[in-house]
C-alpha cells in the first residue's frame, strides 16, 4: 500500500518523462498559487511576476499531511523563492522542497515550463 508522503518524489529536469499540460498562463493567479491534480497527486503551481518565474511542489504539507500548499503565502528568504502553508506557516524552498525552518521534512518539487500560453509540469512516470 502506497501511503500519502510515498507519492511526491522531487523530479530533476532531465528526468521529466512526461510534460503534463496544467492549463493556459492567464488560468493561474499570478504572485499565488493553484493546485492541478495529475494522477493522484496534488500539486501546487506557482507564478512569481516580479522574477517571471514558475515553480511547482506537492501541495501535500508534510507537516500535518494537509493539502494546503497551493493556498500557501509565496515570497522569498534569502533570495530563494519559497511558499508557507497556510496553517502552521512552515516554509519551503521551491528550488529544492527543503524546509527552511529546519523541523519537517522537504516537499517534492517539480520543473514547470512555458510553451505558448500554456503551463507545463514535468513529471517522471
Amino acid at each position: 500500500m502506497t501511503t500519502t508522503t510515498e507519492l511526491y518524489k522531487t523530479v530533476d529536469l532531465a528526468e521529466v518523462s512526461t510534460w503534463y499540460k496544467a492549463g493556459k498562463t492567464t488560468q493561474f493567479p499570478v504572485g499565488a498559487g493553484a493546485t492541478i491534480k495529475y494522477e493522484d497527486k496534488q500539486i501546487a503551481v506557482f507564478y512569481f511576476p516580479r522574477q517571471e518565474k514558475w515553480y511547482a511542489c506537492q501541495n501535500l504539507c508534510p507537516h500535518k499531511l494537509e493539502n494546503v500548499l497551493g493556498r500557501g503565502l509565496i515570497g522569498e528568504q534569502d533570495g530563494v523563492p519559497k511558499v508557507a502553508c497556510p496553517l502552521h506557516k512552515k516554509t519551503f524552498s521551491l528550488t529544492t522542497g527543503e524546509n527552511l525552518n529546519g523541523d519537517c521534512p522537504a516537499v517534492a518539487v517539480y520543473p514547470v515550463k512555458i510553451e505558448g500560453d500554456y503551463v507545463y509540469v514535468g513529471f517522471a512516470d
